[in-house]
């Protein structure tokens, strides 16, 4: 049996469609951090979805504190944003699984600016591991397991608009100047790093592909690159 973790925190637009590709499954974790908008009361329709609060902590934290939370050993660790189709019939506990992510912005597939292709283990045994305690970018510790790479895309809807493009990053360059505080940073630094970004997004990466949406993605990663490494030097 699998047991489902999301993490929410004010995802009314997009918790329904989470919800609905995983409505199959007997326990699903939906652990909030506050929400203010009709997303709990959206989860409270499912009768398979068990609601707790905590205060957020980190993604990695928050990811681990919810698998504690389940009857079930098993484990796919999904966002509020994210569309799951299905899981492998037969699991292996010395295994972790991992999935190709589609991810989608202004209602297209994006498959440039290191969009795609893109993949991440989403599916393991929490008896045998469990998720880095980094507060962002966190990640399965799976150095001494084996990865299954299965076909099936999660579809991943994270930007909807503008305005989640900025929530997002004032939250993860907030997050990554709490996680790396203490190391060396300067403006200077910042600046070349966010120059970096956007040269890597937009030329190496393809976006110059993508029209519009490389063009506002690549000016995404260098702003986010920017504020990072200046929040960091102002620590």
């Amino acid at each position: 049996m699998i047991s489902v973790c999301i993490l929410t925190k004010d995802n009314e637009h997009t918790i329904k469609r989470c919800l609905d590709s995983v409505c199959d499954f007997s326990e699903v974790i939906l652990l909030d951090s506050g929400s203010k908008d009709q997303t709990l009361d959206i989860a409270k329709t499912y009768p398979n979805v068990k609601i707790h609060e905590a205060h957020f902590a980190g993604f990695g934290s928050m990811r681990n504190q919810a698998a504690d939370l389940t009857t079930n050993d098993w484990i796919l660790a999904l966002d509020a944003d994210e569309v799951f189709d299905r899981a492998p019939d037969e699991l292996d506990p010395t295994c972790v699984y991992s999935f190709p992510f589609h991810n989608y912005f202004n209602g297209k597939w994006i498959k440039w600016c290191g969009w795609y292709p893109d993949r991440h283990i989403r599916l393991y045994n929490k008896t045998a591991t469990r998720f880095s305690g980094d507060k962002v970018h966190e990640k399965i510790l799976a150095a001494n397991m084996q990865e299954v790479k299965l076909t099936t895309p999660i579809l991943h809807y994270s930007y909807d608009s503008i305005d989640d493009f900025l929530r997002k990053m004032q939250h993860y360059s907030t997050l990554f100047q709490e996680q790396n505080r203490g190391k060396n940073a300067s403006l200077l630094g910042a600046l070349l790093h966010g120059w970096w970004a956007f040269f890597k997004c937009y030329i190496l990466k393809r976006g110059f592909m993508g029209g519009r949406e490389g063009f506002i993605i690549s000016q995404y990663n260098a702003h986010t690159a920017y504020y990072k490494y200046l929040k960091l030097a102002h620590t």
